[in-house]
């Protein structure tokens, strides 16, 4: 079977990371216009290193949950496409072998001026220079607000070949990725959600299993391999 999954911040929670909280307009005490846009970075490059710093040191503290590790073993079984709005790199670490980062990664880091990539170190700084140009702008590798989310072409092929979706932990409120659940109804295709609470677009999804990841990603994987 073909399924497309999506995955929010609701799935890496249960691993200890603070998920975004979009209805006091803060994330992790910050207000998000002071640390996930361009124009923050322009304004104070320090606050915003040292935010996905802090960021990048808690990810690589916590463990994959059950829910993670279930969906690497959906990928043995089945024609997988794992796609994550998360920029941990839990999915990996429980074993999934392709994950799709449409929102960037936190171990990636990138030149704003060449756009190369490489590995982030543990601290990066205003002041580190890109490898290939040698250019003062490197930053996270993060997709920010009013920035165009990573390999869309291929999610959007994903889901219009796809004979099931799941959204695993989503608030449905942040789009492209709100709209997958609409566009794959439209063609037939079955979408359940997967969440504890109901999220923005609930009314898109044919079947909703409440409940929190780590017990409601395993009890729906084993039904696919029964």
């Amino acid at each position: 079977m073909r399924i497309t999954v999506l995955t929010g911040a609701g799935i890496s929670a249960e691993s200890g990371l603070a998920t975004f909280r979009a209805s006091d307009g803060l994330w992790e005490n910050h207000r998000i216009e002071d640390i996930a846009t361009p124009e923050a970075l322009e304004r104070d490059p320090a606050l915003v290193h040292d935010f996905y710093n802090m960021r990048r040191q808690k990810a690589a503290e916590v463990q994959p949950n059950a829910a993670h590790r279930a969906l690497a073993k959906l990928a043995g079984a089945h024609d997988l496409t794992l796609i994550t709005q998360n920029v941990d790199d839990l999915h990996e670490r429980g074993g999934s072998p392709d994950v799709i980062h449409m929102h960037g990664a936190l171990n990636s880091a990138l030149c704003g001026s060449c756009d190369a990539r490489w590995q982030a170190p543990k601290l990066m700084r205003p002041e580190d220079r890109c490898p290939a140009c040698g250019a003062c702008a490197t930053r996270p590798d993060i997709v920010w607000f009013g920035e165009v989310p990573y390999h869309m072409e291929r999610i959007w092929q994903a889901l219009d070949e796809a004979e099931l979706f799941a959204a695993i932990g989503t608030s449905g409120n942040v789009y492209p990725a709100a709209g997958f659940a609409q566009h794959s109804a439209r063609s037939g295709v079955e979408c359940i959600e997967l969440n504890l609470e109901e999220s923005a677009n609930s009314r898109d999804f044919s079947r909703r299993i409440p409940g929190p990841a780590s017990r409601t990603v395993p009890e729906w994987v084993e039904t696919l391999l029964a």
